[in-house]
């Protein structure tokens, strides 16, 4: 064999053992299923309701294409199925998430309605009493920032924003179950001042 012929082949076999040290071809499928599960996770709300799965998807893809980019295709691969497997997780824990938040959110909902319909009919039996107007002025306000709570709620559940309807709702109900119990007592006390 010349020279020549010699170099060649020891430059081409020297190419093939490198391809295989770095594992071959890219992982192109394998990182375009991880970039689809991150797409269908995202749909799910993984995003919002399951973060630090959806970000270490998210990262893992990354650095798939971060091996990618210094040849190192087996390391690529690995990060790309990584990430596929993230992102099934953190869809999953999306939906479980939602439901759960779903569910709360209703609760938050009744509750703050339920606060608001006493918080009125405390305000009747109080104007009925006749307490002071002071009093009655400040719950028509108390009650009518608890109407506009409870409306911005349901406008959240309407749009599927269920976190932020139990942090409106929650403290709108805390708010005017306070007003109802403060008008019941102003009632009771008008009432025995009567007698």
């Amino acid at each position: 064999m010349s020279r020549a012929r010699e170099l060649a082949a020891s430059i081409a076999v020297a190419a093939i053992l490198g391809a295989a040290a770095c594992g071959g071809d890219p992982p192109d499928k394998e990182m375009q299923q991880a970039q689809t599960a991150i797409d269908a996770a995202r749909t799910a709300g993984a995003d919002e309701y399951a973060r630090e799965e959806f970000a270490a998807a998210q990262d893992a893809l990354k650095r798939a294409r971060d091996a990618v980019d210094q040849h190192d295709y087996r390391l690529a691969l690995n990060y790309a199925l990584d990430s596929r497997e993230r992102a099934d997780a953190a869809a999953k824990e999306a939906v479980d998430r939602k439901a759960a938040a779903r569910a709360e959110a209703e609760r938050a909902l009744t509750g703050a309605s339920a606060a608001l319909s006493d918080a009125r009919s405390k305000l009747k039996a109080a104007e009925n009493a006749r307490a002071p107007q002071r009093i009655l002025a400040d719950a028509r306000r108390k009650i009518a920032d608890g109407e506009q709570a409870v409306q911005k709620a349901r406008a959240a559940f309407g749009q599927g924003d269920y976190l932020a309807v139990a942090g409106i709702a929650t403290p709108a109900a805390a708010r005017l179950i306070t007003v109802a119990r403060d008008l019941d007592a102003v009632t009771a006390i008008v009432g025995r001042r009567r007698r």
